[in-house]
């Protein structure tokens, strides 16, 4: 089963014996940031560092022309990424037999909401949220279409994976995050992702719902989340708390939203992008979720992009509803952590391999091999001998 591995340009960059412990993993293939948000990250072999601080979301290398006179546009690295840092780790990577294809995150943008607070995702409360681009909004949409085709088809890369093409909401670690305090459940994400800026008001609005008296719904709904009471899990939740009807129209907005934008974006990039380019979404087969894995409809999105990156921190119980689609050719790459300090199970690696296998994967995504200590990387080395 072909495997690859996600990897940083700082990973590699400065590391002569980088990209050659990269392909002595068994990955054929590594998934190379091009355009990330803000992070700060361990690189536990680097000679020269073992942090990077990665300040704001970022092109890691130089934006184009395209964007000249333009308000919303990317930003260049800084020091940890300076130049064309992922031109530079795609070759080094290239010569040890490595295929490159581009990890582009789109809808999380820090640094874009501080400074343009109009474009943010504004929930029913009217908080804004930073991190959080609304993805309804043209001059929005229009940056992030823009911005998946150039940070895409860099050169030298066969492919793309796409992250957070779609709409992102309240779960993201932001800062020195500390809103866990009250156990908001499958549909208090939701009610507390929804977007009431101007666009999408009159997007409510368009179909017949009063923004005014569903943000008020969405507030009562919410409230027995904050007296601590137990909500049920799923879409009948959110129906419960919210009312079926008010439920049902937000996902009329908010579905037909993330479609277009999904085919519009991926149809730049084929327009871009050199004959046989792959292009992959990072996407969950549940419509409503948010954030770096977006909602999608499985038989929608495997007809417009060439597949799809699956989460699989849980298992891999998200790969059968677009398994099941039957689309012929389509990539099904099951996503693992296999950093165990983040979380990830390197030593069951082949065990779930073979599961997600038997479900329907046909290649694997590894998270992360920057990430990972020696101990970690010897257990993948390991597993992807043992799957073959």
């Amino acid at each position: 089963m072909k495997a690859s591995t996600f990897v940083y340009p700082w990973d590699v960059n400065g590391d002569p014996a980088a990209a050659e412990r990269v392909a002595g993993l068994g990955v054929r293939q590594v998934t190379l940031a091009s355009a990330y948000h803000s992070t700060r990250a361990l690189t536990p072999r680097h000679p020269r560092q073992r942090i990077v601080t990665a300040e704001h979301a970022a092109v890691l290398y130089p934006p184009g022309e395209r964007w000249e006179g333009r308000t919303l546009r990317p930003y260049p690295a800084g020091e940890w990424a300076p130049g064309d840092a992922f031109g530079k780790a795609a070759g080094a990577l290239a010569a040890a037999g490595l295929e490159v294809h581009t990890w582009v995150v789109l809808a999380h943008n820090s640094r874009m909401g501080a400074e343009h607070p109009s474009t943010s995702v504004v929930n029913a409360y009217g908080d804004r949220y930073p991190w959080a681009p609304c993805v309804a909004q043209p001059a929005t949409r229009e940056y992030l279409v823009d911005l998946a085709v150039e940070a895409a088809v860099r050169p030298g890369a066969l492919g793309t994976e796409l992250e957070s093409l779609g709409w992102y909401g309240i779960s993201h670690l932001h800062a020195h995050d500390k809103t866990a305090g009250v156990g908001l459940g499958d549909a208090g994400q939701y009610l507390m992702s929804l977007c009431f800026c101007v666009t999408c008001r009159d997007g409510y609005a368009g179909i017949g719902q009063d923004p005014d008296e569903l943000a008020a719904a969405v507030r009562d709904g919410l409230e027995p989340l904050w007296r601590g009471e137990a909500v049920d899990e799923g879409w009948p939740a959110v129906e419960k708390l919210l009312g079926a009807e008010r439920a049902a129209g937000t996902r009329v907005w908010r579905d037909a939203i993330a479609r277009s934008l999904q085919e519009e974006a991926v149809t730049a990039v084929r327009a871009a992008a050199p004959e046989g380019f792959q292009i992959l979404l990072h996407a969950d087969p549940v419509t409503y979720h948010c954030g770096a894995n977006p909602g999608v409809d499985p038989k929608h999105v495997l007809g417009v992009a060439d597949g799809v990156v699956v989460p699989c921190a849980g298992g891999p119980g998200l790969l059968p509803a677009f398994a099941e689609v039957g689309a012929e050719g389509a990539v099904l790459a099951a996503n693992f952590g296999v950093v165990s300090g983040m979380g990830g199970s390197p030593v069951t690696l082949a065990e779930d391999a073979g599961r997600a296998a038997e479900l329907g994967a046909t290649e694997l995504r590894l998270y992360h091999a920057g990430l990972a200590s020696d101990q970690d990387l010897a257990a993948v080395r390991e597993a992807l001998t043992a799957v073959g």
